[in-house]
């Protein structure tokens, strides 16, 4: 049998050998050690200064270039949107600070502005879908035909695209009784706010997204529910483009969900550089090209097909075909 003793010897070697590993690696060791240590914490230093260096420089670039276009974007859009009627629909999430500078921007190319629909949390509520639902299905003007099958949330887009544009320029910036009865029901349940006179109906919408994708067990279903309405506007009125900043388009983001959406990716416009003096020139430019027939996707994100459509002063927009139905 081991006894006491045994353990006592063992354990005064243990402690004898670390010591003696310590006095050899502080002596032996030590030169060899610090120098190496030295040699890259110099390496490390240097690299970061390098980098912070060319972040510096980066930035005073970005700093220069957006001060260039924000000093010439009145002479960059002029002209590009000659009376043409837009408003705004905000999706849940969407930063509120970020309409003044699109609607200036979009003034600055002779587009009128009608006013703003901002839509809350509760009308992406999960407990509210079956409200959403019989709530469009009961203020749908007369006439009103969804198609088979529709989501309760593609019910409430086409109803509410009606009710705040067009495709009939003719009928654009006229206060139209059903679009008014229509968007008082969903403001007074709570689904949405409005400013200005969204009811006096646009031709071409801008749909500003949120900044982050949306988070929890619903987000699929409230992120599939904001690509419905930018559909929708797109079918009631002459053109749709959908806005927000590199993080919509990136994983689980608004904008990415509308690039995957087939005949949406294919007829409605994105721009993911909002935030930036350069992408809401891009947004002018893209209103344009839908009303000329055309879409794409643009900015720096993910899935984007330029920075920005080509600029074409002199073109001649023509009013994109009508769907039929709704």
């Amino acid at each position: 049998m081991i006894d006491f003793r045994y353990h006592l010897v063992s354990i005064v070697a243990i402690f004898l050998a670390l010591t003696v590993g310590i006095v050899l690696g502080s002596t032996v060791l030590e030169t060899a050690f610090y120098k190496s240590a030295e040699e890259t914490t110099a390496q490390l230093r240097q690299w970061n200064s390098e980098n912070r260096d060319k972040i510096t420089a980066l930035q005073a670039r970005e700093d220069g270039n957006a001060s260039f276009v924000t000093a010439h974007t009145a002479d960059l859009v002029r002209g590009q949107l000659p009376g043409e009627r837009f408003v705004l629909i905000e999706a849940p999430g969407a930063p509120a600070g970020r309409r003044d500078d699109i609607v200036k921007v979009l003034g600055d190319s002779g587009a009128v502005y009608t006013g703003r629909v901002s839509l809350t949390e509760k009308f992406l509520a999960a407990d509210q879908t079956n409200v959403v639902d019989q709530l469009a299905s009961t203020v749908a003007p007369a006439g009103t035909r969804f198609a088979d099958g529709a989501s309760p949330y593609e019910k409430a887009a086409a109803v509410l695209a009606g009710a705040v544009v067009t495709g009939d320029r003719g009928q654009a910036g006229r206060e139209d009784p059903a679009a008014v009865s229509v968007l008082e029901a969903f403001q007074t349940g709570g689904f949405l706010a409005m400013g200005g006179s969204p009811a006096q109906r646009a031709t071409v919408a801008i749909v500003v997204s949120p900044d982050q994708a949306y988070e929890g067990e619903d987000a699929e279903a409230q992120t599939a529910a904001m690509v419905s309405l930018a559909a929708g506007l797109d079918s009631a009125g002459l053109g749709t483009v959908m806005v927000g900043t590199t993080a919509a388009s990136g994983t689980g983001g608004v904008i990415s969900a509308l690039h995957d959406a087939g005949e949406a990716a294919s007829n409605v416009s994105t721009v993911d550089t909002v935030d930036m003096p350069a992408g809401r020139v891009t947004v002018v430019y893209a209103l344009r090209e839908q009303l000329a027939g055309r879409s794409g996707a643009y900015g720096v994100g993910s899935d984007i097909t330029a920075f920005a459509p080509p600029a074409a002063p002199g073109i001649s927009p023509s009013p994109k075909p009508m769907a039929s139905g709704g």
